[in-house]
């Protein structure tokens, strides 16, 4: 039943995550975001069918880190006051975001452990953040790797230039099924959970030990 803790955990992450490029791409010139709606933290509008329902669902029946994603914020790029730099600037604060909210989360959970709160409520609460520090690391790492549409790939047009740029852009419209099959095949075990344990045993060398 931790689910019933995990997925709106999940839920405000991706969220913030989003709310995060949009509010990136708003003081870069962009209003789109804006006059759409998507700066907000109203669930609905971010909701996305395959990120927010289907790929979190498939980690929990694997076992896998609770991943996935709300829908893209609308972003012109040629609204921005410099495109390319600045597409990537919106991409990597997506991820930026989650760490921020990994980072509260580890504090908050540290601060429950100090025993100003007790019984049935201090164990919800550090399973609560627990959830919310692994998630939040989990979701930033999973939306660095490189595959469209993930703030990876933005990352990678915004610095790829030339010939590497032109091949890089061939798998754009396949991105959606390269991801379903990382996650599908387990295969995405391999690329997130090293750089998050990574993390994970940083915040134990700061007193934070995430179960």
């Amino acid at each position: 039943m931790e689910w019933i803790l995990q997925i709106p955990v999940l839920f405000f992450s991706v969220i913030f995550h989003e709310f995060a490029h949009g509010l990136a791409a708003y003081r870069r010139g962009d209003d789109t975001a804006y006059l759409s709606g998507r700066l907000s933290f109203n669930p609905l509008p971010h909701i996305d069918p395959v990120g927010t329902v289907l790929i979190p669902i498939a980690c929990a029946i694997m076992h896998l880190p609770t991943i996935g994603w709300a829908k893209p914020v609308p972003v012109n790029p040629y609204r921005l006051n410099h495109p390319r730099a600045d597409m990537a600037v919106v991409a990597v604060s997506g991820p930026l975001s989650n760490i921020f909210l990994a980072i509260l989360a580890a504090l908050a959970f540290k601060l429950v452990t100090l025993g100003f709160i007790g019984g049935d409520l201090a164990i919800t609460l550090l399973k609560t953040f627990g959830f919310a520090v692994v998630i939040n690391l989990a979701l930033a790492m999973f939306n660095l790797v490189p595959v469209y549409p993930l703030d990876g790939s933005q990352i990678a047009l915004g610095l790829l230039k030339g010939r590497w740029l032109e091949l890089y852009e061939r798998h754009l419209p396949y991105g959606v099924y390269i991801i379903l099959g990382l996650v599908m095949t387990g295969l995405i075990r391999y690329i997130v959970m090293p750089p998050l344990m990574l993390a994970l045993g940083l915040l134990s060398y700061f007193g934070v030990y995430i179960g």
